[in-house]
């Protein structure tokens, strides 16, 4: 399914009672929104789930490059809007954790708590991102997925088929949104805002991280007082992926101590 939001068609998923406490999923640079699918599937009965696909991914539209951060939040935004949510909890992972903090910080009325995975208030330097843009525009997505893959998963995961598939979903990204989700990710630094942000908080990390290490994440986490971090030992950069078993079972664990269950 797929609504308007600012000016362009975002493409969503909504399952669960319309009326029931909503989670809110957003993924990783250069997926969609199936990265959750393992996840959802062991989560409890009862629970409203969103899950979309950013702009320029999946089968949400592809407006021109670059996108800043503030249209990605705008989209969610805008998502959250059309269903009347309030009160979610918002997941997000990498950039979509990015998102997660730029909604707390524009629109507390629709989240009530986060869940910040993989992710930092800045990912990051200019110049890394601005290599990797240059690449996409020269060589296609296609050519970052062998480095992609390293820096997402332990090694020993790295050569079964549950990888493979995801670096043909990265291969397959439209190179317009890759860049511009890049351009928007380079541009971001929370670090300020996100220290004003007062809500409960779960980080998520992986031992096995090389996009956004641990370290990294526990410092953008710990920005928010009260927030807790879960350290996922053999899992890299998308434990929804490599471990989802155990991620749903800190999710749950999560949503049923703030009482979202």
């Amino acid at each position: 399914m797929r609504v308007e939001a600012n000016g362009h068609l975002i493409h969503f998923r909504d399952d669960g009672p319309r009326n029931a406490p909503a989670v809110v999923f957003a993924h990783a640079l250069g997926t969609n929104l199936t990265l959750w699918d393992e996840v959802v599937a062991r989560l409890p009965s009862g629970l409203r789930v969103i899950r979309y696909d950013l702009r320029g991914h999946g089968e949400s539209a592809v407006p021109p490059a670059p996108y800043s951060m503030g249209q990605l939040v705008g989209d969610a935004e805008a998502l959250l809007d059309h269903f009347d949510v309030r009160d979610a909890v918002f997941v997000g992972i990498s950039i979509g954790g990015m998102i997660a903090q730029g909604l707390a910080i524009k629109r507390l009325d629709q989240i009530r708590a986060l869940v910040l995975s993989n992710t930092a208030a800045r990912i990051g330097i200019g110049s890394q991102w601005d290599d990797r843009i240059a690449q996409v525009r020269e060589k296609g997505v296609s050519s970052l997925v062998e480095a992609t893959l390293e820096r997402w998963f332990h090694p020993s995961f790295c050569g079964t088929e549950t990888a493979a598939h995801w670096g043909r979903v990265v291969a397959g990204t439209d190179a317009e949104g890759y860049a511009g989700c890049a351009a928007a990710i380079s541009g971001t630094d929370f670090y300020t805002p996100t220290s004003g942000l007062r809500l409960a908080c779960l980080g998520i990390a992986g031992s096995f991280d090389g996009s956004t290490p641990s370290d990294l994440v526990r410092e953008t986490v710990g920005l928010i007082p009260g927030s807790r971090v879960h350290l996922m030992k053999r899992s890299g950069h998308l434990p929804c992926v490599d471990a989802p078993e155990e991620y749903a079972e800190v999710l749950t664990t999560f949503l049923k101590d703030i009482g979202h269950v």
